[in-house]
């Protein structure tokens, strides 16, 4: 969906920005965003169909993120998923443009009638929750605190604040606006997905630390031994290695049975949050 929709512009204006785009959402990643979207769908009863734009409205969210992230005033990183950063591939003036144009996209796809067909509330409803999670309310605020905490000493409670914005608002939205598409999903239900998605949140930022300790550059595709060299706040740091391993494994175990209430496919869902843990990039 995201490949039509980004299709190579060759109006000399546009042509530049939309290649940036194309190289910063399309060439690599994991996917884990838009994997949950569907995941989440299938639990609940719903149409494929029905979830290419929430998902593809994510991994437009995160792209942007991950190419406003590396720029120089930020965390100024030269690679990520194992090729140069947006800014390095075309230049900073034109990473900044093409991450403001695929927020933007994220939004234009999720109002579009050609790409999602469903009541008007649920649409408002999709756009709150994507908005809640990018903005001053989520990944924009839990970024400029995680900046703020460089070299500070956090207790484990503020780091969790951190990262429950940076990292975990928008895998939150991955599982919470599937489940506002969901006309059957009871109270009960909605507040066990929240549960799995706040758990897997903060175990995949605990798992995002652990790796840059024990992963290498090429495994990563991305610069190791970031944190440290940034004076970040992690969880390693703040509890030590191992004791940060298991606590991931307890965040994905919570999470997990935290899907009994729900009583379609969990299957997909626990998969997800098993890998998490278990990756190595």
């Amino acid at each position: 969906m995201l490949d039509q929709i980004l299709a190579p512009d060759h109006q000399e204006q546009s042509q530049r920005l939309i290649e940036a785009m194309r190289y910063s959402v399309l060439d690599g990643g994991k996917r884990i965003r838009p994997q949950l979207v569907y995941a989440t769908g299938r639990a609940l009863g719903l149409d494929d169909a029905l979830l290419d734009a929430p998902a593809a409205a994510v991994e437009c969210i995160h792209a942007y993120s991950l190419v406003h992230d590396d720029l120089p005033a930020m965390d100024d990183d030269d690679l990520r998923r194992g090729q140069a950063t947006t800014h390095i591939a075309f230049d900073p003036a034109t990473a900044i443009l093409a991450g403001d144009a695929l927020q933007a996209l994220a939004f234009e796809i999720l109002t579009s009638e050609t790409w999602l067909h469903c009541a008007h509330s649920q649409r408002v409803e999709l756009i709150h929750l994507l908005s809640l999670a990018a903005g001053k309310a989520g990944m924009v605020s839990g970024q400029m605190r995680d900046m703020a905490a460089e070299g500070q000493a956090l207790t484990q409670a503020h780091l969790e604040q951190i990262h429950a914005q940076k990292t975990g608002a928008l895998l939150r939205a991955c599982v919470l606006m599937p489940a506002a598409l969901c006309q059957h999903l009871d109270a009960d239900g909605h507040a066990s997905l929240d549960r799995f998605a706040t758990r897997i949140g903060l175990a995949f930022q605990v798992r995002d630390d652990v790796i840059d300790i024990e992963s290498s550059t090429e495994t990563l595709g991305k610069t190791q031994g970031a944190d440290d060299a940034h004076n970040k706040a992690t969880y390693p740091a703040l509890m030590g290695l191992e004791r940060a391993k298991t606590y991931a494994d307890q965040l994905v175990d919570q999470a997990c049975d935290a899907l009994d209430m729900i009583g379609g496919d969990t299957g997909p869902l626990i998969n997800i949050a098993r890998r998490i843990v278990a990756r190595d990039s």
